[in-house]
């Protein structure tokens, strides 16, 4: 898998700039979310076309030929739909290429029903394979007739084939695997457009510096690891972060859990711009604590922002559930956050590592919670460490966050490490925005285990026990800063030296105010 980041400023800022002219476009007729998904999903088939033309070019190189000139040589269309569908998953026609439609795309009175049918082709390319379900109802979300587009059916086709025409000149460069323009552009729409979402962007979005965060965290010191979940993946991105953080990333294993539909498209979208074969993915749709579908799987990360303090519905029979029988309690109804811990710690393999964001409510609440964190912290001794990330670094939400790290073998069980970060960041106008120094501190005293000042603190298992198993960090990290003494003394002998001078002043300003004949001034008057 090749990192984004691998390519250079201008070739971003090209991009970046395309992209941000076809929003402009799509702009006034759609809110953010809308018009995130149409380009998203333009690009998505832009990208799959690309990747056929690739493969297929290659096949038929030995016989001098290319893609889109073998329209009517069925022998050869077969051959490669054979080798597509088994190699990317999927196949397309030469006359369904991006290409061939963008060209012919302003004079196509049909262009929005002909690329109805082509996504649906696309689908219907996998029936019966192996990857049928990571390919069904994928463009569901794209409702090319929708007034949205435009009042008629020519307003609507005029909009798309704009669209087109400006998505056809950014070269995607699949040729050079050390490039991943296109992971980029994915990344920068939803960055983007989760920035005009609202409320809503956290539920498909973290930003990408936390996301760091949490990659590098259930990394380690491991070289390589089989598989990662996320038990609520939004767009998948917080997966493939973790996934970058490997060399060799080939056999790695994605699973995931999504009960948005929308978002769970955007997720196997996401997989497979990636370059992440169809095979090395699970992403389900479902409801992660009602459904499970992963639970016969223990995973070596497991990493996860979950819905801030969801609801869900804290039903007795769930205490029959292996996943949270253990604690004795169930998480509130009212709170859902507990209860996606507990999972994703029944998830979690014997040497793996966990990272999950979490409301700092979850480190102190009472009642059915506190039971919960007493068990996990003194009968399991499974947490780790505990992170403050600073205030307004997320979408939607302006409340400080933290990091809850769990093991079920911890190299240091003496003690829990805790961090107060949330005062090194650089201050955005939206958004506040953790630097790559910021990072680099917390994965630096996570990792060496180190106590520094007002930064962090090793907690006996003991001192915890005596905070009653409150997790508060200020109770364990002391950020207070005393104020310097003030010299009283100093200060009057400052003024003692100060007022001759006063005095000095007040005087030639009162001999010019008498002789302009402005005012008369008595001794002493003030100015």
């Amino acid at each position: 898998m090749s990192n984004a980041n691998d390519m250079t400023t201008g070739q971003k800022s090209q991009l970046h700039t395309s992209l941000w002219n076809i929003a402009n476009e799509l702009r006034g007729h759609m809110d953010a979310d809308d018009f995130r998904d149409y380009i998203l999903a333009f690009i998505f088939y832009k990208y799959l076309s690309e990747k056929v033309s690739k493969l297929a070019n290659e096949l038929l190189e030995p016989d001098g030929l290319e893609f889109a000139q073998i329209v009517n040589q069925q022998k050869y269309v077969n051959a490669i739909r054979f080798r597509a569908v088994e190699e990317l998953g999927y196949f397309l026609e030469p006359s369904e290429l991006f290409e061939e439609v963008a060209a012919k795309a302003e004079s196509n009175p049909n262009l929005n029903t002909d690329l109805d049918a082509i996504f649906d082709h696309i689908q219907k390319s996998t029936l019966g394979t192996e990857s049928e379900d990571d390919f069904e109802n994928l463009f569901s979300e794209i409702d090319l007739a929708s007034s949205k587009l435009g009042r008629t059916l020519n307003d609507r086709n005029k909009l798309i084939a704009k669209v087109l025409r400006i998505l056809a000149q950014i070269d995607f460069q699949l040729e050079n695997s050390q490039i991943d323009i296109l992971g980029d552009a994915y990344e920068y729409m939803i960055g983007q457009f989760a920035s005009g979402a609202g409320k809503k962007a956290g539920e498909f979005y973290t930003p990408q510096e936390v996301s760091e965060i949490l990659a590098r965290i259930v990394k380690g010191n491991k070289q390589k690891i089989d598989s990662v979940y996320d038990p609520t993946c939004g767009s998948g991105s917080l997966l493939i972060r973790v996934g970058l953080q490997f060399k060799d990333s080939k056999n790695i294993e994605y699973y995931g859990q999504e009960s948005n539909p929308t978002t769970y498209n955007l997720a196997r979208m996401n997989m497979i711009l990636h370059d992440i074969n169809y095979k090395r993915f699970d992403i389900a749709l479902d409801d992660t604590l009602v459904n499970p579908q992963h639970t016969s799987k223990k995973f070596e990360a497991v990493v996860a922002n979950p819905p801030f303090s969801a609801k869900w519905s804290a039903d007795p029979m769930f205490l029959d559930d292996e996943r949270f029988a253990a604690a004795g309690k169930l998480a509130p109804k009212s709170k859902a956050d507990w209860a996606f811990l507990e999972h994703m710690i029944f998830q979690l393999d014997e040497n793996g590592t966990m990272a999950s964001i979490v409301p700092h409510g979850v480190l102190f609440r009472g009642a059915a919670e506190q039971v919960i964190r007493t068990y996990y912290i003194r009968e399991k001794n499974y947490l780790d460490a505990v992170i403050g990330l600073p205030s307004n670094v997320f979408f939607g939400t302006s409340i400080p966050v933290a990091i809850v790290v769990f093991k079920k073998h911890r190299e240091h069980p003496e003690n829990v490490l805790f961090i107060d970060a949330s005062r090194e960041f650089q201050k955005g106008k939206n958004q506040n925005k953790l630097r790559e120094e910021d990072i680099k501190k917390i994965i630096d005293t996570y990792n060496d285990r180190i106590e520094l000042d007002k930064y962090s603190h090793l907690a006996p298992l003991s001192q915890i026990e005596e905070n009653d198993y409150n997790l508060n960090i200020s109770r364990y990290v002391d950020t207070f800063e005393e104020e310097e003494p003030v010299d009283i003394a100093a200060v009057l002998r400052e003024l003692d030296e100060l007022n001759p001078e006063i005095e000095l002043l007040e005087a030639q300003m009162r001999e010019h105010l008498e002789k302009l004949g402005i005012v008369r001034l008595q001794k002493g008057a003030k100015v």
